[in-house]
């Protein structure tokens, strides 16, 4: 089979993608990965010791990387064409389309809510920008897509009214994660993080992972600190991930807070899982979100979490039981919300308890894998 995605940023659909390519190549499934952007992380390295076989295709013109990835297909002759994200999805559907070499499955990965009105409240995508593309979207995906696969019921639900496809065309899997990569909380590892990062052992340390968009809401989360900071002096926040369209936004915000001195931008990270050991709570503030997946990594880690009420955080978080849940772009009740599991250790407790318990359930990575497989088995039957 063959994965085209836009690139190798060592995110969390690229380590989501190595983590299912090494599971794919242990059941002897051939594998090619075309990418079309590559920044400096090992995700190359680690993807070819995986077992599968890369091919960097430049993005240029919307022609020249549909061709090359049309070569790469007539050369490879894949039973399966698998995209993800909207630059792969188009050029990878468009390519596969009677290309040599016989009948294939054009399968789409859907891992946003591209299309929610919130969007056009970003300063960064404008109303006629995101009408072209879903437009695009919508045609290839009725007429050169076979099936999609939705990481979250919210997603599903968002991309069969916004592309105009038929709901039986979509699978629901949510993505997982691997708990021997993750690891398991301990005082211990607690402790080396803290010391790591320069934090004191008795702080209380608040964690948010996540590019820096509008979508993540981290100004509003900057906004809730400075209350929460105000009366509990041994208060921290860490903000990790990379910078993106809305880094200069934040910076101002956090330049502007009185607590800025409590305030820590680590950037992107590749130890996330230790910083989230040596944390309190996670904080994740999206204004909406497709798939949560490092809300996932901290309750995999027993921490309690606290985030938005948007449709796919309640398919992941049981508000009241693993964590809670406050309205998007409320910084009040986001303070209280965080300010109620800092005061309460009890309820710190039984909500990050609850949380690894669901994540084992049902979040791991190897019951994605599973289902994954399931479908592209049922897809080749078909």
């Amino acid at each position: 089979m063959l994965f085209v995605i836009p690139g190798l940023s060592g995110g969390g659909t690229e380590r989501s993608l190595r983590e299912l390519v090494g599971t794919l190549v242990r059941r002897d499934i051939d594998v090619s990965i075309v990418y079309m952007v590559q920044r400096p992380t090992d995700d190359v390295a680690q993807l070819e010791r995986a077992g599968a076989r890369l091919h960097l295709v430049p993005k240029r013109r919307l022609g020249t990387h549909v061709l090359g990835i049309r070569r790469v297909i007539t050369r490879e002759r894949p039973d399966i064409v698998h995209t993800s994200l909207f630059e792969a999805d188009i050029a990878g559907r468009v390519a596969a389309w009677r290309a040599p070499g016989g009948r294939r499955v054009v399968l789409s990965s859907i891992v946003n809510t591209s299309y929610d009105p919130a969007r056009l409240d970003d300063p960064n995508v404008p109303e006629w920008k995101l009408r072209g593309v879903r437009m695009i979207d919508g045609w290839t995906a009725r007429h050169l897509t076979d099936h999609f696969h939705a990481v979250s019921h919210a997603v599903k639900d968002s991309a069969v009214e916004a592309l105009v496809i038929d709901s039986e065309r979509v699978t629901v899997i949510e993505r997982g994660r691997d708990p021997a990569r993750l690891g398991e909380p301990s005082p211990e590892r607690r402790t080396r993080s803290r010391d790591a990062l320069g934090l004191e052992q008795d702080a209380q340390v608040i964690v948010t992972v996540g590019r820096q968009e509008f979508q993540k809401g981290h100004v509003h989360l900057v906004r809730a600190f400075d209350d929460v900071a105000a009366t509990r002096p041994g208060v921290e926040l860490l903000i990790v991930g990379r910078n993106g369209n809305h880094t200069a936004p934040l910076e101002a915000r956090v330049q502007r807070s009185r607590f800025r001195d409590r305030i820590k931008t680590l950037g992107h990270r590749d130890d996330v899982a230790d910083i989230l050991a040596g944390a309190d709570l996670f904080v994740l503030p999206s204004i909406y979100e497709g798939f949560p997946g490092a809300a996932i990594e901290a309750m995999a880690l027993g921490l309690p979490v606290v985030a938005s009420n948007v449709p796919t955080l309640r398919e992941v978080v049981d508000d009241g039981c693993s964590g809670l849940l406050v309205p998007p772009r409320d910084p009040v009740q986001l303070a209280e919300a965080m300010g109620r599991v800092l005061d309460d250790p009890t309820l710190a407790r039984r909500l990050g308890e609850r949380g690894r318990e669901l994540f084992l359930e049902r979040l791991t990575a190897d019951q994605s894998h599973r289902r994954m497989i399931e479908l592209y088995e049922r897809l080749l039957l078909t």
